[in-house]
């Protein structure tokens, strides 16, 4: 489904617009967390739009989080790996998933319960280690079996993921930035873990700030911040942000249930 945001200009004016550098557009796809199925479907609009209104230059943004929480965390990354869509190019924001996950297994498998409780046992599971095994194991034996089920190939792709990318006006991060701080000072836990700090701010950030993270009840546009993260792996909603000069819509794939 796409839809289209339009503002009115009332008095006193809005500051300037934010915009996506000339000739050049972004979609920012939000948080997926394994829901293979919905990451498709969005690929595929994205794919068409792409084909319907050429441009010079398109990206494809992920905004961290492919993983955890839905069934298909090992789908997800193998078909990122190896998508190549014949007129955009792909970038990865790793998100606080995978950062945990990658800490965790190279050399601090203190990360590995914390992320199991959060999501994790779903991408364990996706990658073949029984549920009933992961109850019983402590870290040490968590991280082999991990090693073991994981190919490197995985990890090394995960672990290859950006701190944050800069697209015009808009700055695409996972989480958010912490408000007051220079962007090149900001911390990447904070770039993956902020909440309340950055989403209650209504500071002018000196640029846009396009995000996951946090789930929303509906996409947050402001004028300092756009958020994405509608919730895939509960919702069954997948949003991406199309940017392109100073427009902004957004286009999602939904999973629709039909009643028996």
């Amino acid at each position: 489904m796409l839809g289209f945001l339009s503002k009115s200009v009332e008095n006193p004016p809005l500051p300037r617009r934010a915009s996506a550098p000339p000739k050049k557009r972004a979609y920012a796809i939000g948080d997926v967390h394994g829901r293979l199925d919905l990451l498709e479907d969005l690929l595929q609009q994205i794919e068409r739009d792409i084909g319907e209104r050429p441009t010079k230059s398109n990206h494809i943004i992920f905004l961290g989080d492919l993983i955890d929480r839905g069934p298909s965390s090992r789908g997800v990354i193998e078909k990122l790996m190896d998508y190549k869509p014949a007129h955009a190019k792909c970038h990865f924001i790793m998100g606080n998933h995978e950062e945990a996950l990658v800490r965790g297994l190279r050399g601090e498998p203190d990360q590995l319960d914390g992320w199991l409780k959060h999501g994790g046992d779903a991408t364990a599971e996706s990658y073949g280690i029984d549920q009933a095994y992961l109850r019983r194991q402590g870290n040490e034996a968590l991280e082999h079996a991990l090693i073991s089920a994981i190919p490197d190939r995985h990890v090394e792709f995960m672990a290859g993921f950006l701190d944050r990318i800069q697209f015009g006006d808009y700055l695409m991060v996972h989480a958010g930035i912490r408000p007051g701080i220079p962007i090149e000072d900001q911390h990447p836990s904070d770039l993956r873990w902020i909440r309340r700090e950055f989403l209650d701010s209504q500071k002018d950030h000196g640029f846009v700030i396009v995000h996951g993270h946090t789930v929303e009840p509906e996409i947050s546009n402001q004028l300092n911040r756009i958020g994405i993260d509608t919730g895939a792996y509960d919702t069954g909603v997948l949003t991406a942000v199309r940017l392109e000069g100073e427009d902004v819509c957004f286009l999602q794939a939904r999973q629709y249930c039909e009643a028996d």
